[in-house]
Order: C-alpha cells, then sequence, then structure tokens
C-alpha cells in the first residue's frame, strides 16, 4: 500500500487536481483504462471525508454541549464485550448522553438495537430510560437474558461496594478510640469554660432577681444536646464520607437497581426530622421505581420503516432522542425520516453500516417499486438521477485504514467466491440469486468443499459437477489472483469516496429541512478499530422542542 506522503511532487499534483478536472490524467480519454494508479489514489484521498473538512471534530460538539453529566466511569464495558464494541459503545454513549441532557430528554430510542449493547449501556451508565427495537425475535431474546445477567452484574457491584464500606467501618473503629478519647476531652474543656463563664458575679444577680421558671434546665438541656451534637459530628461525618465513597460505586446503576440501605443499620434517635423524612422519600421513591421500571432497558422487536409510528410501539412515547449504532441499510436513512418527522423527537445520532443493502431510487426501477428509497435522500442528488450501483456500495463496505495498518484483504476467500461466480454462470446459467453463499470459506477444507457447501446453499444440484471440473476452474484462473488482489486494492482506495457521497447525501436532506436546528457528521470511532466510524447528528429547533 503507497504511503501518501506530502512530498512536494504530492503537492503539485494535489493542487493540479484542484484546478484542472480530476480524472484527466487517470484514465485513457479513448480507452477510459486507468493509467496512473498513484494519480487515481492522491484523487481518492483528496475527495475522502477526513481531507474535505466536513467534518465537526468530536471534542469541540462535546465541548458545545457541556453540562452537568449523571454519567460515571464505573462500568468496564469490557468485561461483558468485545474490545471493538467496548469502543464503540464508550464513545457514543458519552455523546449521546451529552446530547440528551442538552435537549432536556430522558428517553432514548435505540433503532436496530441488536443484541442491547448500547441500550443496555446507556441505561445502566446514565440512567437514561431506553427502548431498543430489533426487527429480529431472536436478538430481542437474547437482548432480555443479556438484561438478566446484567442485573447480576449490578448486584455484584453492590456486594463489593457494600463489603468495601464495611471493611472502611472496621478500619475507622480500630483507629476512633484514641481520636474520640481526644474530642471528648476538647468538649468537656469547651463545657467547662462555658459553665465558669455563665457562672460570673454579674450573671448570678441577674439570675437571682428573675423568678425561677425553668430557664436554667432548659439552657443546660440545650447545652446538652449541643453538646451531643458535637460528639456525634465526627461519626456523621465519617458516615458521609463513606456514603459519598458508596455512591461514587454505585451511580452508574439505574434507581431501580439499587436497593435502599435498611435504616436498621443506623439508631434512628440520632436522626434529625429533616433526614428522616429525607430518607423516607428516597424509599418511597425507590419502590416506585421497582414498580414502573424492573428492567435495564425495554427491548421490543419491530420493523421499522419510514412510515413507522413509534406511538404504536411505545405506549409511555415521551420527549426523546433517536439512536442507532451500525444500522444496516435503509435503517439509517429511515432513521432521519423519522426524526425529521415526529415532533417529539429532539435529537438524532446515526452511524450507519452495510452501505450495499441500500435500495437506491435509480437502479433497477421497474424492480423496484417502492417509494421510499435509501439512496439518495437529498433533493439535490435527486434532481441529477444519482445511482451508485451495487458494486460501488460495496466497495465502500471496504476498511481503508485497517489495510494500511497491514490488515491485508483475505484475498484467498475473495478468490474462492471469484471463481465460484464463474462456476455458477457458465454450468448454471444463473446470473442473479437471491440466496447467499455467507461465511463458508471459513467452514470449508478445501476449494472443491467450498464449491459443494455454496451449491448447497444457493440449492443448486451439485451432482453434475465433479471435482476434477472443479479443480480445473480453479487452475484455470489461479495465476490471476495477483490482479484480483490489486483490483480489490483499487477497490479499497476508492471506498472512502464512495462513502463520503453516501453520508454527504445524508446530511444534505438534514440542512433541506427547516426544523433543524444544528447538523453534522463526526469521525466517532477510530476507523482501525471500527471501519464504519461516521455519525450524523442533528438537533431540533428549539421551537419545534
Amino acid at each position: 500500500m503507497t504511503n501518501f506522503r506530502r512530498t512536494e511532487s504530492t503537492e503539485r499534483k494535489i493542487k493540479h487536481l484542484k484546478d484542472d478536472d480530476m480524472f484527466s490524467n487517470v484514465f485513457c480519454e479513448n480507452s477510459k483504462k486507468l493509467i496512473d494508479v498513484h494519480l487515481f489514489a492522491l484523487a481518492a484521498k483528496y475527495y475522502s471525508l477526513s481531507n474535505l473538512g466536513v467534518c465537526t471534530p468530536l471534542q469541540d460538539v462535546l465541548e458545545a454541549l457541556r453540562g452537568d453529566s449523571q454519567g460515571t466511569t464505573g462500568i468496564k464495558t469490557d468485561e461483558f464485550m468485545n474490545n471493538k464494541k467496548s469502543h464503540e459503545v464508550q464513545v457514543m454513549s458519552e455523546l449521546v448522553d451529552k446530547i440528551a441532557n442538552y435537549c432536556g430528554v430522558k428517553q432514548v430510542i435505540d433503532i436496530g438495537s441488536g443484541k442491547g449493547y448500547l441500550s443496555s449501556f446507556l441505561s445502566m451508565q446514565y440512567n437514561l430510560k431506553v427502548y431498543g427495537i430489533d426487527s429480529s425475535n431472536t436478538n430481542t431474546n437474547g437482548a432480555q437474558e443479556r438484561n438478566r445477567k446484567l442485573k447480576r452484574h449490578w448486584r455484584a457491584y453492590q456486594s463489593r461496594a457494600r463489603a468495601n464500606v464495611e471493611s472502611q467501618r472496621l478500619e475507622k473503629a480500630n483507629d476512633s478510640p484514641v481520636q474520640s478519647e481526644i474530642n471528648c476531652k476538647a468538649i468537656n474543656e469547651k463545657l467547662l469554660n462555658k459553665t465558669s463563664s455563665l457562672h460570673c458575679p454579674d450573671q448570678v444577680a441577674i439570675q437571682d432577681s428573675l423568678p425561677s421558671c425553668g430557664f436554667t434546665d432548659i439552657a443546660a438541656s440545650e447545652t446538652s444536646k449541643q453538646t451531643e451534637v458535637d460528639l456525634m459530628a465526627p461519626t456523621r461525618s465519617d458516615e458521609s464520607k463513606l456514603s459519598e465513597e458508596v455512591l461514587a460505586i454505585l451511580n452508574v446503576l439505574p434507581a431501580d437497581a439499587v436497593e435502599v440501605f435498611s435504616s436498621s443499620q443506623c439508631n434512628c434517635r440520632e436522626l434529625c426530622e429533616e433526614e428522616k423524612k429525607r430518607r423516607k422519600m428516597a424509599s418511597l421513591k425507590a419502590k416506585a421505581s421497582k414498580s414502573s421500571e424492573s428492567n435495564l432497558y425495554f427491548p421490543l422487536t419491530s420493523c421499522i420503516t419510514a412510515e413507522t409510528e413509534l406511538s404504536d410501539i411505545i405506549t409511555d412515547l415521551e420527549d426523546c432522542m433517536l439512536v442507532g449504532l451500525h444500522t444496516c441499510g435503509n435503517l439509517a436513512a429511515n432513521t432521519l425520516r423519522i426524526f425529521t418527522a415526529k415532533p417529539e423527537i429532539k435529537a438524532v445520532c446515526s452511524v450507519g453500516c452495510c452501505y450495499h443493502l441500500l435500495s437506491e431510487q435509480f437502479e433497477n426501477e421497474e424492480d423496484c417499486p417502492e417509494e421510499v428509497w435509501g439512496f439518495p435522500m437529498c433533493q439535490y442528488l435527486k434532481d441529477k438521477g444519482w445511482c451508485c450501483g451495487r458494486n460501488a456500495r460495496m466497495s465502500a463496505c471496504l476498511a481503508l485504514e485497517r489495510v494500511a495498518v497491514g490488515q491485508m484483504l483475505p484475498t484467498e476467500s475473495l478468490f474462492y467466491r471469484a471463481v465460484l461466480q464463474v462456476i455458477i454462470e457458465e454450468i448454471y446459467g444463473v446470473t442473479k440469486s437471491d440466496r447467499h453463499v455467507g461465511k463458508t470459506f471459513s467452514k470449508s477444507s478445501s476449494f472443491v468443499d467450498y464449491v459443494r457447501k455454496s451449491l448447497k446453499k444457493l440449492e443448486l444440484d451439485d451432482s453434475k459437477l465433479p471435482d476434477s471440473c472443479i479443480m480445473d476452474y480453479y487452475e484455470k484462473y489461479k495465476h490471476r489472483m495477483n490482479e484480483l488482489e490489486a483490483f480489490n486494492m483499487l477497490k479499497v482506495v476508492l471506498a472512502p469516496c464512495i462513502e463520503v457521497l453516501i453520508l454527504l447525501d445524508r446530511l444534505c436532506y438534514l440542512k433541506e429541512q427547516d426544523n433543524i436546528a444544528w447538523s453534522g457528521l463526526l469521525k466517532l470511532f477510530d476507523p482501525v478499530k471500527s471501519p464504519r466510524c461516521y455519525a450524523v447528528i442533528a438537533l431540533k429547533k428549539q421551537s419545534c422542542c
């Protein structure tokens, strides 16, 4: 892979790209064949999102949305997620929480929630009320199972926290006798001084001239009470400090996940009336919370389209924001359409993926009579009748950054798939199929095994195809494997340009809407960890909120 360093020659070439027709020297004017690979790569780099300067830096957005956040860093996502998912959930949930706080909403709807990683973390870490909607009932059931396991995870946190508090109390108790003795001596001396000052000659004369109405007893009682308060102050201070430490551990949990500490652990006579009322209210709130919200979040099964009425799915729908972490194909586009159409949705944060599954308005129109398309969304591209095509959309899914750091393309599996395509077309006469081969390569012991397993998946009869015939195809094209690798590398280089087109189409769609206060593209994730790393976010105008 070429290292695109900005040499003087490179700068001149990029300037040339800006000044003239970009492809004039990249492709042959007559044959349309590629003649300058390096210039092609530079042109692709120039038209990538990272170079165009259209993205808003994540830190700038976080700073603009700054405010009091309810979240903490107490939960380690890598305890129940892989590294990629952990990275995505950590970064996106922080942004979602800040947007939700900025818009003043507590309800979040996770479109295409899958196994519920983002949904559960938003609820667990930031105490947001999250509805996760996925079209797969299997995913919903899996999310419910994870929900159950996470509750156990929380109880483990709670048990460890209580054990830690008890340990600290014991340590405090061991250290307290000497300090208590010092405190008592200091308080006794203070009381003696006060008593002495009360019994000076002038005060005695005044007291003797007043009728005995219990004033002296009341004063003594108040002094005794103050003494008791002074004696109790260090203990309460330590207890308060411990409570803060407990909260620091447990504030990652929603209210319904934390049991209120039993009041029997404290002497009720030591609590002021205000504290008693506060604890009573906290207990009532916790009980109400347990009865109304017994889950970390609420996984639901439903197929989302641009016409979906969320109120039909969520009975207690309120002001909320939409989120989507790697929403597949048209779902990313439909998420934005729902956001713009529904006044109760105040913000959106969407990271799309699977561009190859997008439906296109100007591709095979006669085969796809649907009215709402995944691409294009904005009026500008619609007016131009813009079409990418499946091959280009497939290329947009490739990961240039991963290839750049040495994570090479799976050339052998791509070669197997290419030769299989030739066999299917020449032997079976099939040029198009709704069925998919899937991840057959990893489960195959040889090319022959791969072909036979693939034919069965495609429901094609493999009995008329002997092993020798299969191997003949393999040998015929084996010497062209390097060509295939080079071709795919060119597709990888071009991938960011196609992704730019799809993402800018979505951004332009939002810019065309009258009710949007701000919209932008953010590079949310590390592209090596998560290649589909760009988020489309938008906020409604306050008048619409």
